[in-house]
């Protein structure tokens, strides 16, 4: 079988993963529970080729058990009574589940009960948050450990280690074309094996310079420090919030040089939320219509989307009257976590109103708690029609 540089150089070992060291370094809790000899199922979580299906293997290695893999988009579930019926045969094994948010409720179904008795250990994987995307059934069984993105540094010592093994046979490459693939490879040392594969065997000498990496990369590279590139991030918002539409494109430009389209979005997406908020209510679902249709033309094109969005997203009137008012809401809790509800509302109530039984569907009676019940946690901003519209009802109301 051919297998790819990643695989072969896939650790059998936990002291051979790179990075993770709050998770697999001395004394840390999955290197505690693999010498203790004793493991529960969890689910690990991160961005990709950060090691997640190195520690699961590694982990199985370590105990010396019977191992399955199972993707839960790929298999099915004929796949996964196969994979239970052989756990019977061998009183347990070890699971490793990749993509475990997409497990539908036919797997989980007959997963849960297996995971209740023991009879399967998940190692579950997933780049996606398991508290938003993995049904709670499955969450509540699992520990769920999140991996930390690897560092410039990571993935030269794995380069590194991997030339020093010779398995690439005869490579030539100095120190910094060693950075240069660790640079662009952004965390992803997966990426960073594969590119130096191919460099590799596309070489006529087997030698390997940053410009044949260049010739086989089309990802731009950012010349910025991580500092550097915060700064511009934090000017991109800032230039939005500032309503300087020019500022604003510039910074685009400068950060779709990166390839970093998804933190363009994140901060298109809090702008529309934090700083145009009810003045513009209706941003935020067009910043969403945005970013899918970046997802679908990509670039070059995906520059026009947004260069429409970044545009009125500057030049829209700004209210961060709803992000205060979150925020004084969320005052009162850290002084008090434990209010009580009023008897009116609460799931036992005797003497709710319901408001559409009235005029207006609306009728008196207190809702915060007793402590609580003259709050006023939202101040209307009057920047826009919108808003003023929401004031007005709120004053009425109020007045009431």
């Amino acid at each position: 079988m051919n297998e790819p540089l990643a695989y072969k150089m896939r650790p059998k070992k936990l002291k051979e993963i790179v990075g993770q060291k709050h998770l697999v370094g001395k004394d840390k809790v999955i290197y505690n529970m693999v010498k203790n000899k004793k493991i529960f199922s969890m689910i690990l979580y991160g961005k990709p080729g950060i090691g997640k299906t190195s520690i699961a293997y590694a982990i199985a290695g370590e105990l010396n058990q019977k191992i399955r893999y199972f993707n839960a988009v790929i298999n099915n579930k004929k796949d996964f009574d196969v994979i239970i019926e052989e756990a019977k045969m061998y009183s347990g094994l070890i699971l490793i589940l990749d993509e475990v948010h997409r497990l539908n409720k036919d797997k989980q179904d007959l997963l849960l009960p297996h995971l209740e008795s023991g009879l399967i250990t998940i190692i579950g994987m997933t780049t996606a948050n398991p508290y938003h995307s993995i049904n709670a059934s499955i969450r509540s069984r699992c520990q769920i450990f999140e991996l930390n993105e690897l560092e410039e540094k990571d993935i030269v010592e794995a380069l590194k280690s991997t030339i020093k093994k010779n398995i690439l046979e005869g490579l030539i490459i100095n120190d910094d074309t060693i950075k240069y693939i660790a640079k662009i490879s952004s965390g992803d040392l997966r990426y960073a094996y594969n590119l130096l594969e191919i460099a590799f065997y596309s070489s006529k000498d087997k030698k390997i310079t940053i410009n044949e990496i260049n010739n086989l990369n089309t990802t731009k590279v950012s010349n910025y420090s991580e500092g550097e590139y915060y700064d511009l991030l934090s000017a991109f918002q800032k230039s939005i919030r500032g309503s300087d539409v020019n500022a604003s494109l510039h910074y685009l430009c400068r950060l779709l040089e990166s390839g970093d389209y998804e933190s363009i979005y994140r901060r298109m997406t809090v702008c529309a939320y934090e700083d145009i908020g009810l003045a513009n209510p209706g941003m935020g679902p067009k910043v969403m219509a945005c970013i899918d249709a970046c997802e679908r033309v990509g670039m070059p094109e995906l520059v026009i989307p947004l260069s429409v969005v970044i545009i009125e997203l500057a030049l829209s009137p700004k209210s961060n009257s709803a992000y205060l008012a979150i925020n004084n809401a969320f005052e009162d809790l850290k002084k008090e976590s434990n209010y009580n509800v009023p008897k009116n509302i609460n799931s036992k109530a005797q003497n709710y109103k319901y408001p559409h039984d009235y005029e207006n569907a609306w009728v008196e009676q207190q809702y915060l708690p007793e402590i609580l019940k003259n709050k006023k946690y939202y101040i209307p901003k009057t920047n826009s029609k919108y808003e003023k519209l929401i004031k007005d009802m709120y004053d009425k109301y109020n007045k009431k």
